[in-house]
């Protein structure tokens, strides 16, 4: 394994009640060390099966788990070294003592032999995630997003190499999501820590992620930086997977003023804009998204979804015209 890589799995294949449908199939994926790797896909694509893999939770069926040198195996054959650096945080926080204080949650994290500095080490661990001030709360009385910051925490008390993540902003508020991001964020680059992160929110792994991994049915489709994935998609399930677009076929594509030459035309709602000349779209709907509106809008049968920054501007039943700046082609090519 190179140096740069910390986690590697060649030809894996784990299915469930031999049901090729099931897991994950014969993938081969790099981790790199140091770095944010987040697995996307729709539900049920395999993403969580594959963190288990690497994570020592499972055997695989066929194929190999590698921590740097050494082959990881599932932790029912014993405990290996791999299995001691790496840490896992599930979004429900099942193993939690709902009684225990924070303090004391965080602090059963710690190994043995660091106990003797156990006041540094939870101290440094609640500051690092914010959660100092809640240190004498019962466990069972946080919000959500306290919750999963608390189980982070007790998850990096310890220093591992490698922290995996299942969904770890599924409950937390909006309001607290994108301050828990930049702390995980903040870890990895002072603590030199990898993390590994599974999410089906595209808002979340384009901000986080140093790499991204797209797996469909099981098996990894596409993966690399995760600007280049959203600005170049070479599938039409990973444009889909990661902004709000349009998907339209050739003969639709023609009412867009696009003559495509493949059987499907994909538009980000970003790069559709609103002129003012010729109005022949209708707005049906405003979808209220903060400090924007997404509108769908209409014309021959045809559906665009449209991002707009002047809130208010537009009403339901409003005509506009819309010019396309970009437009992604797949599908079989055409005549």
């Amino acid at each position: 394994m190179q140096d740069d890589l910390i986690l590697e799995t060649i030809s894996v294949t784990k299915n469930f009640f031999g049901d090729k449908s099931t897991g994950v199939n014969n993938i081969t994926i790099f981790v790199p060390k140091g770095k944010i790797t987040a697995i996307v896909g729709e539900s049920g694509s395999g993403k969580t099966t594959l963190l288990n893999l690497l994570f020592g939770t499972i055997q695989p069926d066929h194929g190999d788990v590698f921590f740097k040198e050494e082959q990881v195996l599932s932790r029912e054959h014993g405990i290996q070294h791999a299995h001691q650096v790496m840490r896992m945080v599930t979004q429900n926080g099942i193993d939690m003592d709902p009684i225990s204080t924070v303090w004391e949650t965080v602090r059963d994290g710690l190994p043995v032999e660091d106990l003797s500095h156990e006041i540094k080490r939870v101290t440094e661990a609640l500051n690092m995630l914010n959660i100092y001030p809640l240190k004498d709360y019962p466990f069972g009385k946080l919000s959500g997003g306290e919750k999963q910051r608390v189980t982070i925490a007790k998850a990096l008390i310890s220093r591992p190499e490698v922290l995996l993540l299942d969904e770890p902003f599924n409950q937390v508020d909006a309001f607290y999501r994108e301050a828990l991001q930049h702390d995980i964020r903040q870890i990895v680059r002072e603590w030199k820590t990898t993390v590994v992160l599974v999410s089906h929110d595209p808002a979340e792994i384009l901000s986080m992620a140093d790499e991204l991994i797209v797996i469909k049915e099981g098996e990894i489709v596409e993966n690399g930086p995760p600007d280049e994935l959203y600005h170049s998609p070479k599938l039409l399930y990973t444009s889909q997977i990661l902004a709000s677009s349009s998907q339209l076929t050739s003969v639709q594509a023609k009412t867009c003023g696009i003559k495509s030459r493949r059987g499907v035309v994909v538009i980000y709602a970003e790069h559709v804009k609103i002129v003012m000349v010729g109005k022949k779209w209708v707005v049906k709907m405003i979808l209220f998204k903060g400090f924007f509106e997404e509108l769908i809008i209409d014309h021959n049968d045809v559906t665009l979804r449209v991002m707009n920054y002047k809130r208010g501007k537009y009403k339901v039943g409003s005509k506009v015209s819309v010019k396309i700046t970009k437009y992604f082609e797949f599908g079989k090519w055409e005549g």
